[in-house]
């Protein structure tokens, strides 16, 4: 489960403000993958942090209706939240990996204030001046990274169901864009829509 071990030793090293940073819909067929860079309040990491805050994990972990209510929460709450996207044809013009890094830093590039250290699922942000430390598998070892994959998640299936309502006939408001079963059928009925990755492979 997420904690905050390793903030607390960034917090022992000296640095004190701690941006965890994380991604969402990385393999979906359709729509944008979405970052989100938080800023959890540095006082959480040395008091006794609200209630809420036990329960930050992984989203994928978390049931809708708890990502949803600890999205608000975070929302309400952090120090800084920037959310950034790249777009389907920004994934198929540069492919998946460098969207992703680019998200990343348009996420960045929207949080109110200058972190002193990024935490990062997995591979470090290419082209950013920050100290970073990834982690493997972080948002199920730090709360930060946690946190920015629960509001990434939360704001791209809000996405989702929207895009749903133009888009109608994809399930997407069920499948958030992924390759399901349904969605792969679909596709091969009506074809693709313009916010459909180009380059992926539909099955």
């Amino acid at each position: 489960m997420a904690s905050f071990r390793i903030e607390k030793g960034l917090l022992r090293e000296g640095w004190r403000t701690i941006a965890g940073v994380d991604e969402v819909g990385r393999g979906a067929l359709f729509g944008p993958v979405v970052a989100a860079a938080v800023v959890l309040p540095p006082e959480w990491l040395v008091k006794r942090p609200p209630a809420p805050v036990r329960d930050i994990d992984d989203s994928k972990l978390l049931a809708p209706t708890k990502r949803m209510e600890l999205a608000a929460f975070l929302t309400r709450e952090a120090a800084g939240l920037g959310i950034g996207m790249a777009s389907a044809a920004e994934i198929d013009e540069m492919n998946i990996f460098r969207a992703t890094q680019l998200a990343m830093r348009r996420a960045l590039g929207r949080l109110p204030l200058s972190p002193d250290v990024l935490l990062v699922d997995g591979f470090p942000i290419k082209d950013v001046q920050y100290r970073q430390v990834g982690v493997p598998g972080g948002d199920r070892k730090s709360r930060s990274i946690a946190a920015a994959s629960i509001v990434a998640k939360v704001f791209r299936d809000d996405l989702m169901a929207t895009l749903n309502v133009v888009y109608g006939g994809y399930g997407l408001d069920r499948n958030k864009g992924y390759g399901t079963d349904e969605h792969v059928r679909c596709l091969r009925e009506k074809g693709p829509t313009r916010l459909h990755r180009k380059s992926f492979n539909w099955g």
